[in-house]
């Protein structure tokens, strides 16, 4: 009965205040400023995480914006080196007009990876819908000619990422392997993966399989534990070297999960978003996760009660 309570509470969140859903959604987000940014960076550092932090908002509408989005990050990278505090970035290229133009966007990208290079910090992009996957990896391949410190997602769900790990794992990079979450057609997606995400497991196990196997760095981003289970044991079995891949997670996601593997011993580095586009994310990932969306329901039934 709770499950079914929480599943209709995740339907019904558009008709949440918005000031309850901003207090549940903080579990998600650092913030809205570079500061709840740094303050969440350094909390996580003294638990024993890594951090990358993400500006929130994609899909720019103007180059103006685009020039914003790059003066955030390169403010925030320089934010975090002030305050002492070692962090990966992340950000989506859509964010930087990748639609607009991809040249333009690379310029301004090329600003972003300029100022990590200075601080010794690492720069990841985002992988996006299908509309962006290959010029994404164009992009990333033309960045990669320039600069050492970038990455780049895929996602295990998509069938064309059985070629693009490959290609991408024989050449040595730094890649993070994802499950996949945008809405895209079924013939592009693994048999299986969109009625049920267990299907897409065997594609991301083969994923970071060649990763180990080309011996290229890779963020293992998931928070199916029994997934974890199985490439944990891979790694053994493979007798990988823990400095060759780290699991990577969600602010607010699978706390437990995260605090096992460092107990194990296991390098986790957790996913920091902030920004002012708050509510849509913290929107999406209320929906993935029923169980918080039942704390909404507690938390309207009390403030109806007042």
């Amino acid at each position: 009965m709770q499950s079914i309570i929480n599943r209709w509470m995740a339907q019904a969140i558009p008709f949440v205040p918005r000031a309850l859903l901003q207090r549940v959604s903080r579990r998600y987000v650092a913030g809205e400023t570079q500061a709840d940014a740094v303050a969440c960076v350094r909390r996580l550092a003294e638990a024993g995480c890594m951090a990358t932090v993400d500006v929130l908002g994609e899909t720019t509408t103007s180059f103006m914006q685009a020039r914003q989005a790059a003066d955030e990050y390169i403010a925030l990278l320089d934010a975090l080196h002030h305050a002492g505090q070692r962090a990966h970035v992340s950000l989506k290229p859509s964010a930087f007009g990748l639609l607009l133009d991809p040249a333009r966007c690379e310029a301004q990208i090329e600003r972003v990876l300029q100022a990590a290079g200075r601080h010794g910090s690492f720069v990841r992009l985002d992988m996006e819908d299908l509309r962006c996957t290959q010029a994404e990896i164009d992009l990333f391949k033309r960045l990669r000619q320039r600069h050492e410190h970038v990455g780049l997602v895929l996602q295990a769900y998509l069938r064309r990422s059985h070629g693009d790990v490959a290609a991408l794992a024989r050449r040595g990079e730094n890649l993070r392997i994802c499950k996949g979450i945008y809405a895209e057609d079924p013939a592009q997606l693994v048999p299986r993966a969109a009625g049920d995400r267990r299907a897409i497991n065997p594609h991301f196990v083969e994923h970071v399989r060649r990763c180990f196997e080309a011996d290229c760095f890779v963020g293992i981003a998931t928070h199916d534990e029994a997934l974890v289970d199985e490439l944990i044991a891979l790694a053994r079995a493979m007798a990988v070297d823990r400095r060759r891949f780290e699991f990577q997670m969600l602010l607010g996601v699978c706390v437990p999960l995260r605090d096992r593997l460092l107990r194990e011993g296991f390098a986790v580095r957790i996913y920091v978003p902030y920004g002012r586009d708050w509510i849509g994310y913290g929107t999406r990932r209320i929906k993935e996760n029923p169980a918080i969306a039942g704390q909404l329901l507690k938390g309207l039934l009390a403030g109806l009660a007042r």
